[in-house]
Protein backbone atom coordinates (compact mmCIF):
# COMPACT_ATOMS: atom_id res chain seq x y z
CA UNK A 1 0.00 0.00 0.00
CA UNK A 2 1.21 3.42 -1.10
CA UNK A 3 2.34 5.85 1.36
CA UNK A 4 -0.82 8.55 0.64
CA UNK A 5 -3.34 5.41 0.94
CA UNK A 6 -2.04 4.95 4.38
CA UNK A 7 -1.86 8.44 5.44
CA UNK A 8 -5.95 9.03 4.06
CA UNK A 9 -6.47 5.81 6.22
CA UNK A 10 -5.41 7.47 9.50
CA UNK A 11 -6.52 10.81 8.61
CA UNK A 12 -10.41 9.62 8.28
CA UNK A 13 -10.13 7.17 11.17
CA UNK A 14 -8.71 10.22 13.43
CA UNK A 15 -11.94 12.68 12.64
CA UNK A 16 -13.91 12.05 15.94
CA UNK A 17 -15.53 15.79 15.36
CA UNK A 18 -19.16 13.84 16.02
CA UNK A 19 -18.34 13.78 19.74
CA UNK A 20 -19.01 17.35 20.21
CA UNK A 21 -22.67 18.11 19.00
CA UNK A 22 -23.17 14.49 20.79
CA UNK A 23 -21.89 15.59 24.07
CA UNK A 24 -24.04 18.87 23.70
CA UNK A 25 -27.29 16.61 23.04
CA UNK A 26 -26.83 14.38 26.05
CA UNK A 27 -26.56 17.60 28.04
CA UNK A 28 -29.54 19.06 26.60
CA UNK A 29 -31.10 15.82 27.61
CA UNK A 30 -29.81 15.56 31.38
CA UNK A 31 -31.11 19.26 31.68
CA UNK A 32 -34.30 18.11 30.28
CA UNK A 33 -35.05 15.29 32.43
CA UNK A 34 -33.56 17.16 35.78
CA UNK A 35 -36.45 20.24 35.00
CA UNK A 36 -39.31 17.53 34.19
CA UNK A 37 -38.16 15.90 37.98
CA UNK A 38 -38.33 19.21 39.64
CA UNK A 39 -41.52 19.98 38.44
CA UNK A 40 -42.96 16.55 39.33
CA UNK A 41 -41.54 17.25 42.93
CA UNK A 42 -43.65 20.52 43.18
CA UNK A 43 -46.90 19.09 42.06
CA UNK A 44 -45.95 16.64 44.50
CA UNK A 45 -45.82 19.19 47.49
CA UNK A 46 -49.02 21.41 46.34
CA UNK A 47 -50.50 18.16 46.30
CA UNK A 48 -49.63 17.52 49.94
CA UNK A 49 -50.54 20.93 51.02
CA UNK A 50 -54.09 20.57 49.78
CA UNK A 51 -54.41 17.59 51.40
CA UNK A 52 -52.95 19.20 55.12
CA UNK A 53 -55.46 21.74 54.16
CA UNK A 54 -58.93 19.08 54.05
CA UNK A 55 -57.06 17.45 57.25
CA UNK A 56 -57.12 20.37 59.52
CA UNK A 57 -60.83 20.85 58.48
CA UNK A 58 -61.94 17.54 59.00
CA UNK A 59 -59.98 16.40 62.19
CA UNK A 60 -62.91 14.56 63.56
CA UNK A 61 -61.93 10.99 61.81
CA UNK A 62 -59.49 9.39 59.14
CA UNK A 63 -60.24 11.51 55.53
CA UNK A 64 -59.88 10.30 52.36
CA UNK A 65 -56.70 12.41 52.05
CA UNK A 66 -54.87 10.57 54.82
CA UNK A 67 -53.24 7.91 52.75
CA UNK A 68 -52.82 9.65 49.78
CA UNK A 69 -49.13 11.28 50.76
CA UNK A 70 -47.04 11.18 47.42
CA UNK A 71 -43.83 11.22 49.07
CA UNK A 72 -43.59 10.71 52.36
CA UNK A 73 -43.26 13.12 55.63
CA UNK A 74 -43.74 13.99 58.84
CA UNK A 75 -46.45 14.68 60.78
CA UNK A 76 -45.28 18.11 61.64
CA UNK A 77 -48.15 19.96 59.97
CA UNK A 78 -50.90 17.36 61.42
CA UNK A 79 -49.47 18.06 64.89
CA UNK A 80 -49.31 22.19 63.95
CA UNK A 81 -52.94 22.26 62.68
CA UNK A 82 -53.97 20.07 65.80
CA UNK A 83 -52.07 22.64 68.31
CA UNK A 84 -53.88 25.41 66.27
CA UNK A 85 -57.14 24.01 67.04
CA UNK A 86 -56.50 23.70 70.86
CA UNK A 87 -55.20 27.00 70.94
CA UNK A 88 -58.57 28.86 69.70
CA UNK A 89 -60.39 26.44 71.67
CA UNK A 90 -58.38 27.51 74.58
CA UNK A 91 -59.13 31.70 73.89
CA UNK A 92 -63.07 30.76 73.81
CA UNK A 93 -62.89 29.41 76.93
CA UNK A 94 -60.78 31.92 78.30
CA UNK A 95 -63.16 34.27 76.84
CA UNK A 96 -66.42 33.12 78.44
CA UNK A 97 -64.25 32.68 82.04
CA UNK A 98 -63.91 36.31 81.45
CA UNK A 99 -67.36 37.39 80.66
CA UNK A 100 -68.20 35.54 83.55
CA UNK A 101 -65.97 36.92 85.77
CA UNK A 102 -67.20 40.37 84.54
CA UNK A 103 -70.94 39.50 85.00
CA UNK A 104 -69.66 38.77 88.75
CA UNK A 105 -67.60 41.78 89.31
CA UNK A 106 -71.01 44.40 87.84
CA UNK A 107 -73.51 42.49 89.39
CA UNK A 108 -71.21 42.84 92.94
CA UNK A 109 -70.69 46.88 92.05
CA UNK A 110 -74.85 46.97 91.48
CA UNK A 111 -75.31 45.71 95.01
CA UNK A 112 -73.11 48.21 96.47
CA UNK A 113 -75.15 51.11 94.76
CA UNK A 114 -78.14 49.78 95.40
CA UNK A 115 -77.23 49.58 99.29
CA UNK A 116 -75.72 52.90 99.22
CA UNK A 117 -79.20 54.16 97.36
CA UNK A 118 -81.53 52.65 100.04
CA UNK A 119 -79.19 53.49 103.41
CA UNK A 120 -79.29 57.26 102.00
CA UNK A 121 -82.90 57.17 100.84
CA UNK A 122 -81.81 58.22 97.39
CA UNK A 123 -84.57 55.42 95.59
CA UNK A 124 -86.52 58.87 93.72
CA UNK A 125 -83.37 60.18 92.74
CA UNK A 126 -81.02 57.54 91.79
CA UNK A 127 -81.24 54.00 90.08
CA UNK A 128 -78.93 51.20 88.66
CA UNK A 129 -79.49 49.23 85.24
CA UNK A 130 -77.29 46.33 84.22
CA UNK A 131 -77.51 45.11 80.62
CA UNK A 132 -75.22 43.46 78.12
CA UNK A 133 -73.58 46.98 76.83
CA UNK A 134 -73.12 48.85 80.23
CA UNK A 135 -74.11 49.24 84.09
CA UNK A 136 -75.42 52.41 84.14
CA UNK A 137 -76.02 54.61 87.15
CA UNK A 138 -78.81 57.54 86.33
CA UNK A 139 -78.93 60.44 89.17
CA UNK A 140 -81.54 63.02 88.51
CA UNK A 141 -80.67 66.15 88.02
CA UNK A 142 -82.20 67.38 90.77
CA UNK A 143 -80.03 65.53 93.05
CA UNK A 144 -76.83 67.32 92.02
CA UNK A 145 -77.88 70.90 90.18
CA UNK A 146 -79.82 73.64 90.79
CA UNK A 147 -82.58 74.66 87.71
CA UNK A 148 -80.54 75.66 84.37
CA UNK A 149 -77.44 75.59 86.71
CA UNK A 150 -73.89 73.31 85.98
CA UNK A 151 -72.56 73.70 89.24
CA UNK A 152 -72.81 70.50 91.26
CA UNK A 153 -74.37 71.32 95.05
CA UNK A 154 -72.04 71.12 97.53
CA UNK A 155 -74.06 68.87 99.19
CA UNK A 156 -74.26 66.58 96.56
CA UNK A 157 -70.46 66.00 95.98
CA UNK A 158 -70.65 63.74 98.60
CA UNK A 159 -72.38 61.28 96.25
CA UNK A 160 -70.14 61.66 93.23
CA UNK A 161 -67.42 60.92 96.05
CA UNK A 162 -69.18 58.33 97.57
CA UNK A 163 -69.66 57.06 93.17
CA UNK A 164 -65.81 57.58 92.57
CA UNK A 165 -64.83 55.27 95.64
CA UNK A 166 -67.01 52.40 94.11
CA UNK A 167 -65.91 52.90 90.19
CA UNK A 168 -62.27 53.15 92.08
CA UNK A 169 -62.56 49.15 92.28
CA UNK A 170 -62.78 48.52 88.90
CA UNK A 171 -59.70 50.58 87.64
CA UNK A 172 -59.77 49.29 83.86
CA UNK A 173 -63.17 50.06 82.69
CA UNK A 174 -63.77 52.75 80.49
CA UNK A 175 -66.67 54.93 81.90
CA UNK A 176 -69.04 57.41 79.91
CA UNK A 177 -70.46 60.38 81.84
CA UNK A 178 -73.05 61.98 79.90
CA UNK A 179 -75.86 64.71 80.87
CA UNK A 180 -79.36 64.63 79.27
CA UNK A 181 -81.77 67.20 79.44
CA UNK A 182 -85.72 67.92 78.87
CA UNK A 183 -86.99 69.39 75.67
CA UNK A 184 -87.60 72.90 77.47
CA UNK A 185 -85.37 75.24 75.60
CA UNK A 186 -83.27 77.04 78.16
CA UNK A 187 -83.22 80.79 78.30
CA UNK A 188 -80.99 82.40 80.70
CA UNK A 189 -77.26 83.87 79.70
CA UNK A 190 -75.23 81.11 80.45
CA UNK A 191 -76.22 78.13 78.12
CA UNK A 192 -77.18 79.13 74.08
CA UNK A 193 -78.79 75.87 74.43
CA UNK A 194 -80.02 72.48 75.95
CA UNK A 195 -76.46 70.87 74.40
CA UNK A 196 -74.50 73.40 76.18
CA UNK A 197 -76.41 72.74 79.55
CA UNK A 198 -76.17 68.88 79.05
CA UNK A 199 -72.62 68.80 78.04
CA UNK A 200 -71.67 71.40 81.26
CA UNK A 201 -73.01 69.34 83.17
CA UNK A 202 -71.73 66.10 82.16
CA UNK A 203 -67.92 67.70 82.59
CA UNK A 204 -68.83 69.30 85.84
CA UNK A 205 -69.75 66.15 87.70
CA UNK A 206 -66.84 63.58 85.73
CA UNK A 207 -64.80 66.54 87.65
CA UNK A 208 -65.39 65.39 90.90
CA UNK A 209 -65.12 62.13 90.16
CA UNK A 210 -61.65 62.55 88.84
CA UNK A 211 -60.95 64.26 92.20
CA UNK A 212 -60.69 60.59 93.77
CA UNK A 213 -56.87 60.72 92.26
CA UNK A 214 -57.01 56.79 92.07
CA UNK A 215 -58.72 56.96 88.83
CA UNK A 216 -57.69 56.93 85.60
CA UNK A 217 -58.90 60.24 83.53
CA UNK A 218 -57.64 58.58 80.46
CA UNK A 219 -60.67 56.23 80.95
CA UNK A 220 -63.59 59.08 80.89
CA UNK A 221 -65.80 60.42 78.43
CA UNK A 222 -68.01 63.45 79.32
CA UNK A 223 -70.68 63.46 76.65
CA UNK A 224 -73.43 65.72 76.42
CA UNK A 225 -76.95 64.59 74.61
CA UNK A 226 -79.50 67.84 75.12
CA UNK A 227 -83.02 66.74 74.80
CA UNK A 228 -82.22 64.16 72.32
CA UNK A 229 -81.97 60.74 74.37
CA UNK A 230 -85.40 60.86 76.73
CA UNK A 231 -86.28 58.12 79.17
CA UNK A 232 -89.96 59.30 78.60
CA UNK A 233 -91.70 61.04 76.50
CA UNK A 234 -92.07 65.00 77.42
CA UNK A 235 -95.75 65.50 77.74
CA UNK A 236 -95.97 66.09 81.16
CA UNK A 237 -93.90 67.59 84.07
CA UNK A 238 -93.40 64.35 85.83
CA UNK A 239 -91.59 63.11 82.66
CA UNK A 240 -89.63 66.08 81.93
CA UNK A 241 -88.26 65.58 85.75
CA UNK A 242 -87.20 62.15 84.87
CA UNK A 243 -85.36 62.70 81.15
CA UNK A 244 -83.07 65.73 83.60
CA UNK A 245 -80.42 63.24 84.09
CA UNK A 246 -76.82 62.37 84.82
CA UNK A 247 -76.10 58.90 83.62
CA UNK A 248 -72.22 57.22 84.81
CA UNK A 249 -71.96 54.28 82.27
CA UNK A 250 -69.04 51.01 82.99
CA UNK A 251 -69.08 50.24 79.51
CA UNK A 252 -68.39 46.12 79.38
CA UNK A 253 -65.17 44.53 77.95
CA UNK A 254 -66.43 41.23 77.16
CA UNK A 255 -69.76 40.58 75.49
CA UNK A 256 -71.55 37.20 74.76
CA UNK A 257 -71.23 38.03 71.00
CA UNK A 258 -67.96 39.40 70.35
CA UNK A 259 -66.54 37.45 67.74
CA UNK A 260 -62.48 39.05 68.48
CA UNK A 261 -61.01 37.91 72.31
CA UNK A 262 -59.08 41.02 73.35
CA UNK A 263 -55.45 38.91 74.21
CA UNK A 264 -53.77 41.65 75.93
CA UNK A 265 -56.71 42.53 78.31
CA UNK A 266 -57.08 38.64 79.04
CA UNK A 267 -53.78 38.64 80.13
CA UNK A 268 -54.12 41.30 82.52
Amino acid sequence: MSKKTRRHEEEEHADESWLLPYSDLMTLLLALFIVLYSMSAADAEKFEAMSDAFRAEFTSGTGILDHTSVIPKDNASSDQSAEEITSKKMTKDQQASLIKQEQIDLENLKEQIDQYIQKNGLTDQLDTKLNQSQLMITISDTALFASGKANVKPESKQLATAISGMLQQFPDYEIVVSGHTDNIPISNSEYESNWDLSSDRALQFMKILLTNTKLDPQKFTPVGYGEYHPLVDNSTNINRAKNRRVEVSLIRKYQENNQVLDVTAAKE
